[in-house]
């Protein structure tokens, strides 16, 4: 194959790849996790939350070039967290009395405020639950299981907040 036989194959190939890239940052799309955050939600203080609440926060916000400041003063945004309990209760049991399926319920309360303590949105609640079973011939495998539906759970409730915190400042701006 000689070099113009390349490069006519070549730019088609290039030129189609340049196009579709494009096309897909034109209409908007990006990576699941990642939000375009309003100018308040760039710096976020929390306060109250659990270290697994806050570890989800600080991976949300690092994608969403965002931060959490160690103090309020500086804070776009400051959220309180009340009344945090994560919950497992069995769903069902096998012939031998062992669990077979296991309900998972996260429940948290929170609201919004100003750095200077006003509030934007009195106490709210968010309860996330999820069902899984329980595979008595995979111990190990279904500890990790439970684990991954865990972190899921605050990857839930963190965008649900985030999205809520969006809704709130944009109303309080006009």
């Amino acid at each position: 194959m000689t070099n113009s036989e390349r490069l006519s194959t070549f730019w088609p190939i290039s030129g189609s790849l340049l196009l579709m890239t494009l096309l897909l940052s034109a209409c908007g799309y990006h990576l699941r996790g990642t939000v375009e955050l309003p100018k308040e939600l760039n710096a976020v203080y929390l306060q109250g939350e659990s270290s697994e609440l806050h570890d989800q926060f600080a991976k949300s916000m690092e994608s969403s070039s965002g931060k959490l400041l160690s103090s309020q003063d500086k804070a776009g945004i400051v959220i309180r967290f009340f009344d945090e309990k994560m919950n497992r209760r069995v769903l069902s049991l096998s012939a031998r009395g062992r669990a077979n399926d296991f309900e998972l319920d996260y429940r948290v309360e929170y609201e919004f405020a100003t750095a200077g303590n006003a509030i934007l949105m009195p106490r709210q609640a968010i309860e996330v639950k999820r069902e899984y079973f329980n595979d008595q011939q995979d111990i190990i495998a279904k500890d990790n299981e439970e684990t991954v539906i865990r972190n899921e759970i605050y990857q839930q409730a963190v965008r649900t907040i985030i999205n809520r915190a969006r809704l709130v400042l944009e109303a309080h701006a006009k």
